[in-house]
């Protein structure tokens, strides 16, 4: 009994050392593997008488059993050992607060156009929107665009699938054909109440005045530091019996100080061409004070509505008369943000993006 009670002893010094699973099966095997201490001894019993047998077997099974008792003891400290090493490595301080996802915002852009909506707005001019893939007729022919303008060349437009040869259609060039679409729907609104005779004929009866911007996503084949293949723009119309040219002045400049909170901001009126109006002019402005102080700079066209215009939106230009002008919300914003380079508004770099939030 002595012999056992050493071995089992010395099995358990042995698992007592091992610091790994690998160090503890090696151990293991010196005392229950098929070479082991323990097997050993159940090979040497076959020399015994039969009482022998039954009391040496019931001797070893029971040191058998306290070595795989050890063993499983070992086996579990060495698991829960490396249990509380995972879980330190891993440690998680739930006292600190947690990690929040950080807020979005507006595209500086789409600032500009909410803040350009807002101010037409207060003047009781409609917002219109429309299809950004336009026909021919509304994007070029109804604006008094003859077929020869260098605007409808391939390398100034995209083209798109849809159409036929003689009327196809393109991505808009600009968010005018929205002036077409909104006075023609506004024209046939009231025309079946005051003039509801008159049959094809240009409408010339009494009707609210057209006061509408049309912003949105235009594109044009051209792409710099300036200009991008997709840009914004916002168009406006005013369309009445009395609309003047001071009255596209005045509107235009209460905007622009309202716009750039300026008081003292200065704009020119410079004599230029637009096929969809006549007389037309370039729009430039002055600041007075900041870093762009005493240069002009342009920021939009502008003009009285052509006569030829004015019939393709169903009205008779003997009566109506009025104004329009287009403008790029994201010149606007560079203006006002102080930003150089508009292809960094499309780059979409959160470092830059953030800094209007």
């Amino acid at each position: 009994m002595n012999e056992l009670n050493a071995i089992v002893e010395s099995a358990k010094a042995a698992f007592s050392v091992a610091v790994t699973p690998a160090d503890l099966e090696n151990a293991k095997a010196q005392f229950l593997g098929k070479s082991g201490r323990i097997t050993e001894l159940m090979k040497g019993m076959a020399a015994l008488s039969v009482d022998e047998k039954k009391s040496r077997g019931a001797a070893i099974n029971l040191s058998k059993q306290a070595i795989e008792a050890a063993l499983n003891d070992r086996r579990q400290a060495l698991a829960d050992a490396e249990l509380q090493m995972q879980l330190q490595a891993e440690a998680l301080d739930v006292t600190l607060p947690g990690r929040q996802r950080g807020q979005g915002g507006l595209h500086p852009v789409s600032l500009t156009l909410e803040r350009i909506e807002a101010i037409f707005g207060s003047m009781g001019f409609d917002v219109a929107q429309g299809p950004e893939i336009e026909t021919d007729w509304f994007n070029f022919t109804a604006l008094n665009t003859p077929e020869d303008h260098p605007a409808r060349s391939m390398h100034d437009t995209f083209y798109v699938e849809g159409g036929s040869q003689t009327a196809p259609n393109l991505l808009r060039t600009h968010t005018s054909p929205m002036q077409i679409r909104y006075a023609v729907q506004h024209v046939k609104k009231y025309s079946k109440v005051f003039n509801s005779d008159q049959g094809k004929s240009l409408f010339s009866g009494a009707m609210p005045e057209i006061r509408v911007i049309a912003p949105g996503r235009t594109y044009r084949v051209d792409s710099d530091a300036t200009h991008s293949p997709m840009f914004h723009q916002c168009e406006g119309l005013w369309v009445g019996e009395n609309v003047s040219f001071k009255d596209l002045k005045f509107v235009f400049t209460d905007f622009c100080r309202t716009f750039f909170e300026s008081d003292d901001l200065v704009l020119r009126f410079r004599p230029s061409f637009f096929p969809f109006t006549e007389p037309s002019a370039e729009i430039d402005i002055q600041f007075q004070t900041g870093p762009l102080a005493g240069r002009w700079l342009e920021v939009a066209g502008s003009g009285q509505v052509h006569p030829n215009v004015i019939r393709n939106m169903g009205l008779d230009p003997e009566r109506y008369i009025g104004f329009a002008f287009g403008m790029g919300p994201d010149r606007l914003t560079m203006l006002r943000y102080g930003v150089n380079d508009l292809r960094l508004f499309f780059d979409g770099d959160i470092r830059f993006l953030s800094q209007f939030q």
